[in-house]
């Protein structure tokens, strides 16, 4: 190989592994340009505020695409967990979070023994579960829209949603912060995460190192459950209400669009953690840049589409 074009080969590499970063470099330039008052306080916190969600399901997803899965019944856990919440809360906001968390573990418990255990396609598990955990969310609620009322318990719900840290800081910043630093340390300190990326990298290999797949599988789509279960629960405390109609619907999309455009690859192995949170901020990015310039809502689904193809086609190249 000349040295042109190892040159050449190079420049691409450094372009692939910074792509996550230079894309949202290209949002922000992009918006300093189109955006008026973006680059403000109030902007700022208001992505954060809103990318809360995209990062909780985001890191779950890190997860089961490290295993060299998928899991796209995010949403409707996310949906179970705002009226399991809701229908309980009577009983108080903790046992009502509770409940939440405890009804959506039985979804990822479902999802990782039948992807660990019975060794069907996870694309197939996650899709019978995306229509049959949204549906029981629209039987508990009878299809309604639960609206929190005026009462102490409602309050104390409202607060996971509005609640200002120092005055200043939203209260979103601790699921974020906790959720990033929890799964860095399981996939870079734990064994766990080394049997995470073993598996996603040969099944068949790990299996044979001694590595118990099923549960690690199990335990993955559980963490991915719980994580969007909060997702849901911090979403219903923003809004005040909970449709389990409407409520996390296509999260999948953006938490599958963070995982791809962060740099993990699709096939599963290596996850990286913080170019998913990347990732995430670029697709609430693109989403509050429709917003604040009055373009219908539907071009944003269409450049994230776009986004998850060009990322998997990079992710292509690099693993050919």
């Amino acid at each position: 190989m000349s040295n042109k074009t190892a040159t050449r080969v190079d420049r691409m590499e450094t372009l692939r592994k910074y792509s996550a970063a230079i894309l949202l470099a290209a949002m922000l330039l992009l918006n300093l340009i189109i955006t008026p008052n973006f680059f403000g306080v109030g902007t700022f916190w208001n992505i954060v505020t809103q990318s809360c969600t995209v990062i909780l399901t985001g890191m779950g997803m890190t997860m089961v695409i490290s295993t060299g899965g998928i899991d796209i019944s995010v949403g409707a856990v996310m949906a179970l967990a705002g009226i399991v919440s809701m229908k309980t809360l009577q009983f108080g906001l903790v046992p009502a979070i509770i409940c939440a968390i405890l009804a959506c573990l039985c979804s990822g418990l479902i999802a990782g023994f039948m992807v660990g255990k019975l060794r069907v396609q996870p694309m197939v598990v996650t899709l019978a579960l995306m229509i049959g955990v949204r549906g029981v969310a629209q039987v508990i609620n009878d299809g309604k829209i639960f609206y929190m009322t005026s009462d102490a318990l409602s309050a104390q719900y409202k607060f996971l949603g509005s609640h200002k840290l120092f005055g200043a800081l939203p209260i979103q910043l601790v699921p974020i912060l906790l959720s990033i630093l929890v799964t860095y340390f399981i996939f870079e300190k734990t064994i766990l995460g080394r049997h995470i990326q073993a598996t996603g990298d040969n099944p068949n290999s790990a299996t044979l190192a001694g590595i118990n797949t099923t549960v690690t599988l199990i335990i993955v789509y559980m963490t991915s459950a719980f994580l969007a279960a909060v997702a849901g629960i911090f979403a219903v405390a923003k809004i005040g209400a909970s449709d389990g109609n409407s409520l996390g619907l296509l999260a999948e999309l953006d938490a599958i669009a963070a995982v791809a455009v962060g740099g993990t690859s699709m096939s599963g192995g290596r996850a990286k953690i913080f170019g998913t949170v990347i990732g995430a901020l670029t697709m609430q990015l693109i989403t509050i840049t429709v917003n604040m310039n009055n373009i219908t809502y539907e071009y944003a689904q269409v450049f994230k589409a776009i986004i998850i193809i060009v990322a998997v086609y990079i992710q292509r190249e690099k693993t050919s």
